[in-house]
């Protein structure tokens, strides 16, 4: 490589690794990035990490891996990672893998160099240990009293746009699949929909709303008890998409059909929404934005800043089969039309 560029292994190490302080003759530069593109040659990334102290690497810890929207997270977190020249590792919260309190440890060893904290047990814990040792943390899309290092979607905007929707289909009895009562996500979600119910005119029944824990078997209970209701509703808003992916097996439980019975609609946007029977109507959320826009304030913010953003990334309705315009209820099929 020397021989080639004909300079000095610093200059080399300092044209490769886009040293912004130093100054050299075009011509000298376009030569070495020329050798390094004929010779294939790439930075040594743990050297480099080395020379700057730091580990290069970023640790997202999740709920837990199974869910599909934290996949999307990931992806999002890892890309933009990669883009930035880091490794991403990534921990869950279920319990049996090394979770966030075994974080801890990591930390302290110095192998990262900022934490993602979308998880929604321990992660109080693991942000006050990387406080202590300066390092960087930051909450996605949940906000921890006294502390100011978040970044969270607009989810009441997010239950909004899904009750309107169902309101321009004249459904009036729209129920809600809630999260867990300790999750910052579901109660705004939750207040997005009352509110909305609200502007709307339309009645807010404490017995149509039904909390549940984000996960398919809780969708399911939650919808069979929605149905055994002396009024049921004719809509559900879920709270996320697998709280959704349960309600429609709930739906099949108690003998009735999506759409002709009862409309849903799932806060988070997935892939398997198009392969569900029925297709899933869903509002669409940035997840990867979020985890990506995460990766930036982690590699741009000191460890002490204050952190408190609302992602203005776009939301979108996704209307496929799940939903239709209300059926009039009270009249035998014979007589409709007459």
């Amino acid at each position: 490589m020397l021989h080639a560029a004909g300079v000095d292994r610093s200059i080399v190490s300092r044209v490769t690794n886009g040293d912004p302080g130093f100054a050299i003759r075009a011509e000298t530069r376009a030569r070495v990035i020329e050798s390094t593109r004929v010779l294939g040659y790439q930075p040594n990334a743990a050297a480099r990490s080395l020379r700057a102290a730091q580990a290069r690497a970023f640790d997202l810890i999740i709920p837990n891996c199974a869910s599909p929207i934290y996949t999307e997270v990931t992806k999002g977190a890892e890309e933009a990672a990669i883009q930035r020249g880091f490794v991403l590792f990534t921990a869950s919260e279920k319990e049996g893998s090394l979770g966030a309190l075994g974080q801890t440890e990591i930390l302290g060893n110095g192998r990262v160099d900022g934490l993602l904290l979308a998880g929604a047990n321990s992660t109080n814990y693991v942000h006050n240990v990387g406080k202590r040792i300066s390092i960087s943390t930051l909450f996605l899309n949940r906000r921890v009293r006294g502390i100011q290092r978040f970044i969270i979607f607009n989810n009441a905007s997010a239950a909004r746009l899904a009750v309107d929707y169902l309101a321009e289909l004249s459904h009036r009895l729209i129920a809600y699949i809630a999260g867990p009562p300790d999750a910052g996500t579901a109660s705004r979600r939750l207040s997005g929909y009352v509110k909305a119910l609200r502007r709307h005119g339309l009645p807010v029944n404490c017995s149509h709303i039904v909390t549940a824990d984000y996960l398919p078997a809780g969708g399911a209970r939650a919808l069979e008890a929605l149905m055994s209701l002396p009024t049921p509703p004719t809509a559900v808003v879920a709270a996320n998409t697998a709280s959704a992916v349960g309600a429609l097996s709930g739906v099949r439980r108690v003998g009735a059909c999506v759409p002709e019975r009862l409309s849903i609609v799932a806060i988070h946007d997935l892939e398997l929404a198009d392969y569900l029977v029925p297709p899933l109507t869903t509002i669409k959320m940035p997840l990867r934005e979020l985890a990506a826009r995460g990766v930036e304030l982690l590699t741009t913010a000191n460890a002490d800043d204050q952190i408190a953003e609302v992602l203005d990334g776009e939301m979108k309705l996704m209307r496929r089969e799940s939903t239709a315009e209300v059926a009039d209820l009270e009249q035998p099929s014979g007589e409709k039309g007459r």
